[in-house]
This record gives C-alpha cells, sequence and structure tokens, in this order.
C-alpha cells in the first residue's frame, strides 16, 4: 500500500478541526440516529486505543429563555444520546438547575438562563498526532507513505485503473503501479478525480462549508476543567467554547466554500461572530478580540446537497465508485472521529468488488480494536513518565508522555544512544533535539512547518510556535541536518504561515530576530 499526501499529514481539514471525539449531539434533531450510535461507538474505541491521545471531556450546554432549543427538548436529545452510547465508560448526563450551572460556570451569563445540562464527549488535543500514529501503524504493517508528494493523474486504461503519477514539491516525478485507488483528498476530491478522464466531473461530489475558529489566551469566568456548547444568539448555530493546550478555541463557523481549499482563512465576519456570541456568553471575559492569538479555518469535504443549509447537510460518508475506471473510489464526507469504522467500510468494499481476499476483512476487523503504537495508560504511563523525567527533567517529560505516549520509550533509547540529541533545542527550550532528529527521519516531517505543528506539537501555543521555530531551525544547523540558508528558508515559511493564521499580534510581539 502506498500513501500519497500533497502536503503534509493532517494539514488540511485534520488540523482546523474542533479537536473532539463525540457522538454529534446536534445531529439528532436531523434524525441521524445511526451516525451517532456509530459516532459513540467509535468514540469509546479510541478512548480505549489512544488513551495518551484522547480523554474525557465534560461539556456544559446551557439554556436560554427563548432558545431554539428548549429544556424539554434538550432533556429528550440527552435521553437518546445516552441510550445510543450504551455500553459506555463516561457517565451518563445530568440536568442542571440554573443555580447549579451558575455554581459550576459563574462567569456564564445569567439573564434568561433557565438551567443546561452536563455530559461528557471526549477531547483529541492533537488529532495531529492521531493521523501520524495511524501511519506508523500502516508502515509498520508494510505501507509507504509519500509526504509532499502531489498525485497528478490516475491513470486509467481499458476502463481499468492501471496506477498513479505523482510529483513531489520539489519536482521529482513518478508512477506507481495500482490495482485499486482510494481518493480520500477531502475537500480536493473533486479536483483529484478530475485527473481520472482530465476534466472536472459533471457532476461534483463534495460541497465545501468552512469552519473558522479562534485560539485566545485564558480570560476571566472561563470554564477551566469544561467546555461549553451553547447556542448562538444571533442565529441558532451550535458553537462551542474548549479549554485547550493551555488556551482556549471557539468556535466553529459552517459557510459554504468553493475556494481553493489550502487557501481557507477566517473571515472578518466570521471573526466578529465569534467573538460577539462569546462576549454574550460570558460577559465578564474583558474583551475576546484582544485575546486572540490566532486563527485556525478549515474546509469539510460533505457529500454535495446543493440546496441544504450548510448545518442540515449531513456529516456521513459516501464510498464513491467511480463507473468509467474500476478499481477507483473516492471517500466524500466522513468525520474524524468516525475514521476507523469508515477504513472498515473501504476494505469490506474492496472485498465485495474482488480487489481484497475477504480475509482481509476478517483481518481488519481483528486488528480494528489494536491500540496505537504509542498508546500507554495507568502504572506503565507513570513508569515511563518517571524515566523521561529522569532523563529530561519533570515539564519536558510531562509534555512527551501526554504527546508521545509509549513511543517516547524510542526518544529515550535515541538520546541515550546519542547524547548529543538529549539537549534542548535551545538553552531553556521546551524543545529536545531528540524530537526533531526523530520527525524527521521516522515519522515523514520535512519542513519547519511540519515539525512544530504537526509532530512535536508546540507551534501550537500562545507563540504559534515561533520560539519553538527559532530554536529547531539552530539546533537543525548544529547539528548538520540543515545549512543555514534552509534554516533561514524554513524560518521565513513558519513566519508566512503565523502570518495566514492571523498571529500577527503574536508576530508584532515578537522582539528576537530570526537569524540563526
Amino acid at each position: 500500500m502506498l500513501v500519497v499526501e500533497q502536503d503534509d499529514v493532517a494539514s488540511g481539514t485534520t488540523s482546523a478541526s474542533t479537536r473532539l471525539i463525540h457522538g454529534g449531539l446536534r445531529y439528532l434533531e436531523h434524525g441521524e440516529l445511526g451516525l451517532v450510535r456509530e459516532s459513540l461507538r467509535e468514540r469509546e474505541a479510541l478512548l480505549t486505543i489512544a488513551p495518551h491521545l484522547v480523554e474525557p471531556l465534560r461539556l456544559y450546554l446551557p439554556i436560554y429563555r427563548g432558545a431554539r432549543r428548549p429544556r424539554w427538548q434538550i432533556r429528550l436529545g440527552m435521553a437518546i444520546y445516552d441510550l445510543l452510547s450504551w455500553g459506555k465508560s463516561l457517565p451518563r448526563h445530568r440536568m442542571l438547575s440554573r443555580d447549579a450551572l451558575l455554581e459550576r460556570l459563574p462567569g456564564l451569563a445569567a439573564e434568561g438562563l433557565v438551567g443546561g445540562a452536563c455530559y461528557f464527549d471526549a477531547q483529541v488535543a492533537f488529532p495531529e498526532r492521531l493521523v501520524v500514529e495511524n501511519l506508523l501503524d500502516a508502515a509498520a504493517h508494510g505501507a509507504a507513505v509519500m509526504t509532499h508528494t502531489k498525485a497528478t493523474r490516475i491513470v486509467v486504461e481499458a476502463g481499468r485503473v492501471t496506477g498513479v503519477e505523482w510529483r513531489e514539491a520539489r519536482g521529482a516525478t513518478g508512477r506507481v503501479s495500482a490495482r485499486c485507488v482510494i481518493n480520500a483528498a477531502g475537500p480536493w476530491l473533486d479536483r483529484v478525480a478530475a485527473s481520472v478522464t482530465g476534466a472536472p466531473p459533471p457532476v461534483a461530489l463534495v460541497d465545501g462549508t468552512k469552519g473558522s475558529h479562534l485560539v485566545v489566551a485564558p480570560f476571566p469566568g472561563a470554564p477551566t476543567s469544561a467546555a461549553v456548547y451553547a447556542e448562538a444568539a444571533s442565529d441558532g448555530r451550535p458553537f462551542f467554547v474548549v479549554p485547550w493546550n493551555g488556551l482556549y478555541l471557539i468556535g466553529t463557523t459552517d459557510l459554504r466554500y468553493a475556494g481553493d481549499p489550502g487557501e481557507a482563512a477566517i473571515d472578518d465576519a466570521e471573526l466578529a461572530y465569534l467573538v460577539s456570541e462569546t462576549e454574550r456568553l460570558f460577559p465578564c471575559c474583558g474583551g475576546i478580540a484582544e485575546r486572540v492569538l490566532y486563527t485556525q479555518a478549515g474546509v469539510r469535504a460533505l457529500p454535495r446537497t446543493p440546496n441544504a443549509a450548510p448545518g442540515a447537510i449531513t456529516r456521513r460518508h459516501v464510498i464513491q465508485a467511480h463507473r468509467e475506471a474500476r478499481g477507483v473510489y473516492s471517500i466524500v464526507g466522513g468525520k474524524l472521529t468516525t475514521y476507523r469504522s469508515l477504513a472498515a467500510q473501504v476494505l469490506a468494499r474492496l472485498a465485495r468488488d474482488g480487489f481484497a481476499p475477504a480475509s482481509t476483512i476478517a483481518v481488519g476487523r481483528e486488528r480494528g480494536d489494536e491500540r496505537l503504537p504509542g498508546a500507554i495508560a495507568g502504572r506503565e504511563r507513570d513508569a515511563l513518565q518517571a524515566e523521561l523525567i529522569g532523563a529530561f527533567g519533570a515539564p519536558c517529560a510531562h509534555r512527551l508522555v501526554w504527546t508521545y505516549g509509549r513511543i517516547a520509550e524510542r526518544l529515550l533509547s535515541d538520546a541515550a544512544a546519542r547524547p548529543e540529541l538529549a539537549l534542548p533545542a535551545a538553552p531553556g527550550s521546551a524543545l529536545l533535539r531528540v524530537e526533531l532528529v526523530h520527525a524527521l527521519e521516522s515519522e515523514w516531517a520535512v519542513s519547519l512547518i511540519d515539525l512544530l505543528q504537526r509532530r512535536v506539537m508546540l507551534g501550537l501555543g500562545a507563540d504559534f510556535g515561533l520560539d519553538a521555530a527559532r530554536a529547531a531551525a539552530r539546533a537543525l544547523v548544529e547539528l548538520g541536518v540543515w545549512d543555514a540558508a534552509r534554516a533561514a528558508d524554513e524560518l521565513a515559511a513558519y513566519r508566512r504561515h503565523a502570518e495566514a493564521h492571523r498571529a500577527a499580534a503574536v508576530l508584532s510581539a515578537a522582539t528576537r530576530a530570526d537569524a540563526i
């Protein structure tokens, strides 16, 4: 198996998500009980197979007088949600009075509040690492992975797929033979599908909707260990305020989007919408606009539904076989939460169509509940953290065990074998040299953006990783991995990436030069 990724793994929609593993409570109002049940089942599985990345998250849902979803409807929805998640490990919901909710969330707007609900879903702080670990698992079972490589053409001969042509970002080209191709390009899906015939399909398969988030500094009245799931006063759309990575993630929006998915960015209207709704919900927050550190935006690849409101388009996935090219399948839609069940359904379809032996399904099911490479919990995690403390110190050890899990054992062994890698990337830096080398050699990272934003995960802090970027570039020069010119180019690209995420306040606050 070969995985071809045009940019870096998890660099598109995944990295712009609300970072939740959830059943989709709001899907109940659209009658999608099957999707909710599937999502809740997968939530439970991910809590088991990736306990270092996926953790339970308490959510509060406030109910205000005159809201589009009245208290009785919320109560009914919560009861159905619990029913559909039978066998779960998380607590059941609780309905709360007005006073009980304000006791838990004293910063919440009190005017018009009639009560609320408390329930549990799960959070994946770093879905980027979840994707990386799935690829590590695939590679351990024989898959090859090519990042920064674009699939330029799906080759079809006599109505059957025979291969894929590709081009690396630095110009190299090639072709690989294939009996079967899975087009899982997300919002780029129609562009990849067009390469089969050389022209766009007569009917697009994907409807793109843009979702944007604000990442803000902690503010007065904000919940410290639970998320808030609220109804926007202006349009009734649900949105989240989620504690995340020592900061707060606020979103999301849902707007039709037909542009280049790689250029999706929050606009001023979205920013104003999220700011005003958050300030309405938390009146004592002291001005959210001034607390915005950076923004995130991505495009959902939803099944084409021309006349539906964006929020009403199904989040189900569709496996589309291409009649003009036997062996080509496009995956339309889908949720981060249900990626495992989607993969199992793809395997079943390939077996049914003769592209995989029936035993593949049995093997897939058997391995479906195997833990991811970094999975670790309980006493084993505590023992590993103790080893990491001995090698790198307590603050660094905590971050490593919750970012890499068991994979941190590899960092320990590499640092022991090469003592120069045990050093921080720069004096006082939380980043270790061994992390950089590991990501470049074993996790398909290529650029500074790959390293900071999707491997070591220090690019998502309050300063958007600018300090870590300078430290990483300098360390890689000192290690002889990059020359000074390459490091300078990477730093410039990282700064442009920060600008694209509207991290202007962060950039203007940076006082040190980017010189290596």
